[in-house]
């Protein structure tokens, strides 16, 4: 791989620490749309693939632990493709997928496939967070066949509800005294309007839904899912402790009477067609 940024750093060490961190968040929690309900919102992209008895090249760019795949691999008909930069989530997707499925570290930014060799491109939870978004659109495009499929989930915002005004007002102030700058991504993959930029040229027939990945866990379960996320994980102990103690006490007026909180995670599903 080629030299990695001082993000690309982070998250590799966080993954190298956590592998399968991703899944464990959003593989067993429900996923909506306005249209459709999902196990998952990995299953809203395995639901993306079409059946056919046709042969499909499927890459799962940022695969992790491999979750995507599993779903993937009960279909012979699918040549499955999983890359991924972190070492630690390749071993474990590789202890848990069949053979047939192709691992490879890299990075989103020099795909190791040939030009046109893809028949669909899925992604989950990754490329909100890469670096030279329009390098990364490139590649995407370069090893798409035309016509081919790209759909990814993406995050739209942070918590759902009054949960999430809750959690920013006690974390930006923390943030803003406690958290070393680091910029993870595009700031346009957190918009339709960025995405459509993005993918301008390239892609045809782009689409978005909003998926909502809903939870109704208790403060102190949501405190220990969040010790998860990026931006938690790299405050020193002093300042993740504040937070705690802060969030803890902002959330406890949304408690219903059986002490849970109703919030979630508010993702997008981006789709287009290779031009």
């Amino acid at each position: 791989m080629n030299e990695l940024s001082t993000a690309e750093q982070y998250l590799q060490d966080f993954h190298q620490r956590q592998p399968g961190v991703t899944s464990a968040a959003f593989g067993h929690l429900p996923a909506r749309s306005a249209s459709a309900h999902h196990a998952s919102s990995y299953a809203v992209l395995s639901s993306l693939i079409a059946d056919t008895d046709t042969p499909l090249t499927v890459l799962d760019l940022g695969c992790g632990d491999g979750h995507l795949l599993g779903l993937l691999a009960a279909r012979p008909q699918l040549q499955l493709i999983g890359i991924d930069m972190s070492a630690a989530e390749l071993a474990a997707a590789r202890a848990t997928l069949p053979p047939s499925v192709r691992l490879q570290q890299g990075r989103a930014q020099a795909l190791d496939l040939a030009p046109a060799s893809v028949d669909c491109l899925v992604s989950h939870m990754a490329l909100m967070l890469m670096d030279d978004m329009e390098q990364v659109m490139r590649e995407i495009r370069r090893v798409l066949r035309p016509g081919g499929q790209f759909a990814a989930i993406v995050g739209r915002t942070f918590l759902l509800g009054e949960v999430n005004d809750a959690f920013m007002d006690v974390f930006k102030p923390i943030a803003n005294d406690a958290l070393p700058p680091l910029r993870f991504g595009d700031r346009r993959a957190g918009s339709e309007a960025g995405w459509r930029e993005l993918l301008d040229g390239g892609f045809a027939h782009v689409a978005f839904d909003d998926i909502d990945v809903p939870w109704s866990p208790t403060p102190h379960a949501l405190w220990a899912a969040l010790l998860d996320t990026y931006d938690i994980d790299r405050l020193d102990d002093v300042a993740r402790q504040r937070l705690r103690q802060a969030f803890l006490d902002a959330v406890r007026c949304l408690q219903r009477a059986d002490g849970t909180i109703a919030t979630g995670w508010g993702l997008r599903l981006v789709r287009a067609q290779a031009a």
